[in-house]
C-alpha cells in the first residue's frame, strides 16, 4: 500500500496557532462521488484538526479543471488543496488527465510560491480509490494528507521568512 512510510504530522500548540490563521482553499472535482465524498470530508477534517474553521471549498467537474481554479485562488489563499480521483479506463484518457492535473498543479505551486496540497487519486480500480479516500474501512486518508502537507509546507515557508 502507498502509505507505507508516511510521515506523522500534527501541528503542535505554537504550529496550531499559526494554523488557525491562514487562508485555505479546498478544489474538489465531483467525478466519483463517494469517493471525492471521503476526500472532502477528510481535508475538512484536516482543516478543522489545524485549527481552520471554515476554509473556502470550490467544486469543478473533473481532476482536468483543477490546475486553473487552484491558480486562480492561489493569489488569495495562504495554501490550496486539489482533490480528485482518475480511475484508469481503455483509453489513453488516464494517462492525460493524470499528466494535465500533475503538471498543471505542480506548475502553479512552484510559479505562485504558494503550497498545493496533492490530493489527486490516480488509481487502477475504483477499490484502489476508496481504499485511499478516508471512509470507514478505508486504510488511507488522502484528503487529510493533502491539507496536512499543505499547511505544514505553509508554515515552514513562514518560519524562514519566504
Amino acid at each position: 500500500m502507498s502509505g507505507h512510510g508516511a510521515p506523522s504530522i500534527a501541528f503542535n500548540s505554537e504550529e496550531k496557532a499559526h494554523t488557525g490563521s491562514l487562508r485555505l482553499a479546498i478544489v474538489a472535482a465531483s467525478w466519483h462521488t463517494e469517493i471525492m465524498a471521503g476526500l472532502v470530508a477528510g481535508a475538512l477534517r484536516g482543516a478543522s484538526d489545524a485549527g481552520i474553521a471554515n476554509p473556502t471549498l470550490v467544486r469543478v467537474p473533473g481532476s482536468f479543471e483543477l490546475p486553473v481554479a487552484v491558480a486562480r485562488l492561489a493569489a488569495k489563499f495562504d495554501a490550496v488543496v486539489a482533490l480528485g480521483v482518475v480511475i484508469r479506463g481503455g483509453t489513453p484518457h488516464f494517462e492525460y488527465v493524470c499528466q494535465a492535473a500533475t503538471m498543471g498543479l505542480s506548475e502553479v505551486s512552484v510559479r505562485t510560491g504558494v503550497p498545493v496540497g496533492f490530493g489527486v487519486l490516480t488509481c487502477d480500480t475504483e477499490e484502489q480509490g476508496l481504499a485511499r479516500a478516508g471512509l470507514p474501512g478505508s486504510v488511507e486518508d488522502k484528503g487529510h494528507e493533502a491539507v496536512t502537507a499543505a499547511l505544514a509546507t505553509a508554515v515552514t515557508l513562514a518560519q524562514l521568512g519566504v
